[in-house]
């Protein structure tokens, strides 16, 4: 994929997760995180907006992972 369809995949799954369910973000949450990752790989500068949004939904994730685990 090249660098601007890279950030047009972040841009579109932004929109997605701007008015998403949490089961959805949940999903989307690995996808995005590697179109930002590859980003990052190329040496292209993530806007600050979605790097926020990227650790937001990593610490939901996070969240979602220690909120079902056994005690």
């Amino acid at each position: 994929m090249k660098t601007t369809e890279l950030l047009q995949t972040a841009k579109r799954l932004e929109g997605k997760l701007a008015g998403a369910n949490y089961a959805a973000r949940r999903s989307l949450q690995p996808e995005f995180n590697l179109v930002l990752s590859r980003l990052r790989a190329r040496g292209v500068p993530v806007p600050s907006h979605l790097l926020k949004l990227d650790r937001a939904l990593g610490e939901e994730a996070i969240e979602a992972y220690f909120d079902n685990f056994p005690v």
